[in-house]
């Protein structure tokens, strides 16, 4: 996983809490889900780049 990728993907879940916290304190259930869809996101993006570099670690330790 690229460093880039793994700020993007921080990026996007911290924006998701924000999201979720403000709808928390406005009760705003929408932005709570939104906040909470976009931290799972990020997480799933997050899983499958560490997926990625698995795939290419066992690739290296066979060549």
């Amino acid at each position: 996983m690229s460093f880039t990728d793994k700020v993007r993907n921080k990026v996007e879940e911290l924006k998701g809490g924000a999201k979720e916290r403000a709808g928390d304190a406005t009760d705003d259930e929408q932005l709570q889900a939104e906040g909470q869809a976009d931290q799972t996101s990020a997480q799933a993006k997050q899983a499958g780049e560490h997926v990625k570099d698995a795939g290419r670690d066992i690739k290296d330790a066979l060549s």
